[in-house]
């Protein structure tokens, strides 16, 4: 069992700055990404960014270049840094942990991000 918990979610003006964080507890052993979703209102859920346990990472194409994800091995905490956000950045972002063995995928609450001048 892995538990998540996201902060850091506000709103902020275009071209602003914010920085998510999701702890967490549990097997932490067992997983093996760990990453940020993001589903605004009647869409699906997308992958923003993820890192393997080695600290390889993935950016979606729409924020490459302008987030950066890194996570603290020590206090068990993943980042989401945020910059130049833009209105369609408005979101709710979840935390996800990916599991091999078994396979399975932990999500958090989710914090909401808004964009909006």
């Amino acid at each position: 069992q892995v538990q998540l918990v996201e902060s850091g979610g506000g709103l902020v003006q275009p071209g602003g700055s914010l920085r998510l964080s999701c702890a967490a507890s549990g097997s932490m052993s067992s997983i093996y990404t760990m990453g940020w979703y993001r589903q605004a209102p009647g869409k699906q859920r997308d992958l923003v960014a993820r890192i393997s346990r080695g600290g390889n990472t993935i950016y979606a194409d729409s924020v490459r270049g302008r987030f950066t994800i890194s996570r603290d091995n020590a206090k068990n905490i993943l980042y989401l840094q945020m910059n130049s956000l833009k209105p369609e950045d408005t979101a709710v972002y979840y935390c996800n942990a990916h599991t091999i063995i078994p396979e399975y995928d932990y999500w958090g609450q989710g914090t909401q991000v808004t964009v909006s001048s």
